[in-house]
């Protein structure tokens, strides 16, 4: 199993249950996997609602990995905003956070992401 970086089009579609995702979400609990998550990816989507059981679910068996912004990170983060002139803080830590892991981006937003790194391994979902 591959890593993988969720970006918040990636756990909306999980909340709507999307099958690839919830078979995803499975796989990676089966497998004791945990797939990658910035933390404002979290703040974007997190409602705690009963609609998100499956990323509550995800979270218990801790099959998500939140990844906080640190200064270093921030740093990083604001220069790729900077050469790809572009604004998006959140989608600079999925392009950050998916370059470093060598991971598979999931995506509903794959323009945004291939503007910051056009490298990026991206899955739309």
């Amino acid at each position: 199993l591959k890593r993988v970086v969720f970006d918040a089009g990636a756990l909306i579609a999980l909340e709507r249950k999307d099958r690839r995702l919830l078979a995803l979400a499975d796989e990676l609990i089966q497998a004791r996997v945990a797939a990658h998550v910035p933390s404002g990816v979290v703040a974007q989507v997190w409602r705690g609602s009963a609609r998100q059981h499956a990323m509550m679910r995800l979270l218990r068996a801790e099959a998500i990995r939140v990844h906080p912004m640190s200064e270093a990170v921030a740093y990083r983060i604001g220069l790729l905003l900077a050469s790809s002139r572009s604004a998006d803080v959140v989608d600079g830590h999925v392009a950050i956070l998916g370059r470093s892991l060598g991971a598979v981006v999931l995506t509903s937003d794959p323009a945004d992401l291939r503007r910051l790194d056009p490298e990026l391994d991206i899955v739309v979902v």
